[in-house]
């Protein structure tokens, strides 16, 4: 019986843990920007390109006299990040936000997202655009006149996963029963899938760049691109191998088709993206995957950042792509910053093969 009670125990308290967790979890965070059709807008010259309802009063203030009507000052590069609210995105914009030389415009999901972005890096409401990013995808004009004299763009959205709850009650009664069980399942919202968010979405956002004449895209994308039977690829799918999956097999066509555009690119491969600072552990930087070989094969999001920023310089009017992990340091060795480490690469000469 006190077994049976302390097994009761455990079952309640890790189901309870699990479903807190899970309301917030996003498996190694693939960014986030796609959204419900019912809640899409655009802000631009103090107007919606969509109906809006009623606009709170925070963003009642935005009127034709925010907007630039004129390029930022000489020697100040104008720049688009998308998804700039996400976990990876808002370290772009912030970086972006205290380099004096560039002048960030941040693309978001949602009001609220655009209110939050305000409030922690301190924007003015001219950088904010509040704009579905997917529509672009489906024909859709998306009003210019906020994103106009863009010189480059660095795009951090991608589909994010959601953990389906009752598969992880199930795994949990196998486990305490010691039965074998398959791990927890996750999928995808409604029309945020990987097709539609890491390929069309990011093809959208290829021709946008294309059509606001900007020169210079930095794609931030995910190591494991080369291997087809990735675990990342399963995710979304059913048992039969049906459904929505093969993100990373999405992502490497979206960065094929940036690659054969003619526009300057740097696509970046992160290993698994982590919630610490930066400024503490060596940025390696390598080709093809080869670094899915290595013991460590993470890196955090503010380094991830910070190679984003690097490559609107070292790499400008070059086509760029590596992947990227970060290590400890060895006693004595010296910290590279990110250029420096960039520039390391270019002197290397090595080349991804995107025929993988």
């Amino acid at each position: 019986m006190n077994l049976e009670r302390t097994r009761s125990f455990y079952f309640i308290t890790l189901v309870s843990a699990i479903f807190l967790f899970s309301s917030t979890l996003a498996f190694s965070d693939f960014g986030r920007y796609a959204c419900g059709r019912g809640r899409c807008r655009t802000i631009a010259n103090g107007r919606a390109s969509r109906p809006l309802g009623s606009a709170p009063q925070w963003l009642s203030t935005l009127s034709s006299s925010n907007l630039p009507s004129s390029p930022p000052q000489n020697g100040i590069t104008r720049v688009i990040v998308t998804g700039a609210a996400g976990r990876t995105g808002r370290h772009v914009f912030s970086l972006l936000q205290e380099n004096p030389f560039f002048h960030p415009v941040g693309l978001v999901r949602t009001e609220r997202s655009a209110k939050k972005l305000l409030k922690s890096t301190g924007a003015s409401l001219e950088q904010i655009v509040v704009e579905d990013v997917t529509l672009l995808a489906e024909g859709e004009d998306v009003s210019l006149s906020a994103l106009a004299n863009a010189e480059a763009m660095v795009i951090c959205t991608s589909a994010v996963p959601i953990i389906v709850k009752r598969s992880v009650v199930k795994f949990l009664i196998l486990k305490l029963l010691r039965r074998k069980a398959k791990a927890p399942e996750f999928r995808w919202k409604p029309g945020q899938c990987p097709e539609k968010v890491d390929y069309a979405g990011q093809l959208a956002q290829v021709n946008l760049a294309k059509k606001i004449g900007a020169e210079q895209v930095v794609l931030i994308s995910s190591m494991g691109g080369t291997q087809p039977d990735n675990f990342l690829n399963s995710i979304g799918k059913k048992p039969d191998g049906t459904g929505h999956g093969d993100i990373l097999i999405w992502k490497r066509k979206a960065e094929k088709y940036l690659m054969d555009s003619n526009l300057s690119c740097t696509i970046i491969h992160p290993g698994g993206l982590k919630n610490e600072s930066s400024g503490k552990k060596q940025i390696i930087l390598d080709v093809d995957d080869n670094l899915m070989r290595n013991k460590a094969r993470s890196i955090s999001r503010p380094d991830v950042a910070k190679l984003c920023v690097a490559a609107l310089s070292t790499c400008r009017g070059k086509k760029v792509a590596f992947d990227c992990v970060s290590r400890d340091l060895t006693e004595g060795e010296k910290l590279n910053n990110p250029s420096e480490i960039i520039l390391k690469f270019l002197e290397e000469g090595k080349k991804y093969d995107f025929s993988k």
